[in-house]
């Protein structure tokens, strides 16, 4: 790769020898004594990196620099000045300028400044690309060992670093070797779930933290400790955990992350089930025998989540915890704004719960609209879209005012979503349940080695419709398609980010402690 230097200094035949020894590096240097004469060169040739004199006469450096960022906003420059002076630091923190260099320079600094701004992206990814070679091995030696629910959880860890880490690698062979260690790995998650998910709900073995049991064991401490004043229970629906990653470093700009865990959600994963039973601290079926007024099956007509409140207000007073609390759900971005106003009035609460909806609006839409499907083409543009979303929403006004006020945040959600991209056939009565990764109706006909299967829904603590209606889950990346109009349907829905069954991103989702970085302890 040819990669053009233009150096602006009014002593440049001083230089001389840093020149000769780029050029013997394999850079082609233009040399200019003036920011008049740089800039007349970048009519017509625009080079890959600027190093700039801070003090020429003339047309200053810092004068040049503006003209350049004008124009090429993105070209690094790298100023060159005779000493640290306070605003020249400025410039750089301010991304103004690059970098900047104090002279006299040095051939070690030049060389290194050159490929920190022209090569980085380069060197990152073949580090990237030899670190995961020398992990391959260890993490496929880990899946072949039978694991623990702690050992899958920092397993999928794991994976979700190496899933953002090798997005923006340069070799797209390491990326599709990971991507095949991954689909391996998930379905070897599978079969663990299924092993163990009813074990976990008999009690027959010790169950890791869950849907209905998170609020007791993660929250309510926190509500109970003694130097507890307002909290922020913040909910964003269909959250998975490599998005949380990947907009993490925006979040530590107000918080430090206190506690990063992750914990199983109960299936189907939508929020019909996964949620009221995160809020009631209890599976569906015991909801809907100990509060029926609150529950509402997937048959009948109404909002399935309208009684979140009332349950999560049952399940405070269960754990001793009678205090008042605000629920908002967050459904458009005026309302987001609303709510960061209340501010001063919800600060009087010991608890506030805002549910965001966004994501999961996103993921439907994506299936909807050609558009979005455009702009969410794979997990890489999922997760960039997320962070866009997040730099300039309600939320990020909101977390913002929190950290100013010492307000402490628990983020979480209620399920994640996985890309599918295998069609399973299914065959129902009219009744079947709708969602493309579950299941239940009465004369399910499918092939039992494709799907988890639970004829008996008390098992899986689930309300039963009617006497002869298992449940059956989509595994991994599959979905169900039903015969009539199956390649219409199957094209419809390949690719598109769905939620109900059993894969990693579904089913192991975050749960993140944030403290603002003005607080200690």
């Amino acid at each position: 790769m040819n990669i053009t230097i233009l150096w602006a200094d009014d002593e440049i035949d001083l230089l001389k020898p840093h020149i000769l020894f780029l050029e013997e590096k394999g850079y082609t240097v233009i040399p200019v004594q003036s920011g008049r004469d740089a800039l007349d060169e970048m009519e017509s040739l625009v080079p890959d990196l600027v190093f700039l004199d801070e003090q020429m006469p003339g047309l200053s450096g810092l004068d040049t620099l503006n003209i350049i960022k004008q124009r090429w906003p993105q070209l690094p420059v790298v100023m060159i000045t005779k000493s640290e002076e306070e605003h020249i630091m400025e410039d750089a923190l301010g991304g103004k300028i690059s970098d900047y260099l104090t002279k006299p320079v040095n051939p070690s600094q030049i060389l290194l400044t050159v490929k920190k701004h022209t090569e980085l992206r380069r060197l990152q990814s073949e580090h990237s690309t030899q670190n995961y070679q020398r992990q391959f091995r260890e993490i496929g030696m880990q899946l072949s060992d039978r694991m623990s629910p702690d050992e899958w959880i920092e397993m999928y860890r794991r994976l979700v670093y190496w899933d953002i880490e090798l997005a923006g690698t340069e070799d797209d062979n390491i990326h599709d070797i990971f991507l095949s260690q991954k689909r391996d790995a998930q379905a070897m998650y599978c079969r663990f779930y299924e092993d163990h998910y009813l074990d976990w709900l008999s009690g027959r073995q010790e169950k890791p933290l869950m849907s209905h049991t998170v609020l007791q064991q993660r929250l309510f401490p926190l509500l109970k400790s003694a130097d507890a004043q307002s909290l922020f229970f913040i909910v964003i629906d269909n959250f998975r955990y490599d998005q949380w990653k990947f907009v993490q470093p925006l979040v530590e700009n107000y918080f430090r992350v206190q506690r990063d865990d992750l914990y199983f959600t109960i299936v189907p994963t939508t929020t019909q089930f996964a949620r009221n039973a995160m809020f009631a601290g209890l599976m569906p079926s015991e909801i809907e025998k100990k509060y029926p007024q609150y529950w509402v099956n997937e048959d009948e007509q109404g909002w399935k989540n309208q009684f979140e409140n009332e349950l999560l207000d049952e399940n405070l007073r269960r754990h001793g915890l009678a205090i008042k609390h605000s629920y908002n759900k967050v459904l458009n971005a005026q309302y987001g704004k609303k709510l960061v106003d209340r501010l001063p009035e919800l600060l009087r609460m010991p608890l506030n719960v805002v549910i965001y909806n966004f994501i999961d609006m996103l993921s439907h839409a994506r299936t909807d609209s050609d558009i979005v499907r455009e702009l969410a083409d794979d997990e890489k543009a999922y997760r960039s879209l997320t962070l866009s979303w997040l730099e300039h929403s309600p939320l990020m006004d909101l977390l913002q005012a929190l950290s100013e006020r010492n307000v402490q945040v628990v983020i979480t959600t209620d399920h994640g979503s996985v890309r599918i991209d295998r069609p399973v056939r299914v065959k129902g009565d009219r009744d079947i349940s709708v969602n493309l990764r579950y299941k239940q109706g009465r004369l399910l006909d499918y092939r039992p080695d494709d799907v988890f299967e639970v004829k008996d829904p008390a098992r899986l603590f689930l309300p039963r419709r009617h006497l002869t209606s298992p449940y059956i889950f989509c595994r991994g990346g599959d979905f169900f398609a039903y015969p009539n109009n199956y390649n219409e349907y199957v094209k419809y829905y390949m690719n598109t980010f769905q939620h109900g069954g059993i894969s990693m991103e579904e089913t192991l989702v975050p749960f993140v402690t944030l403290r603002p970085r003005e607080l200690r302890g």
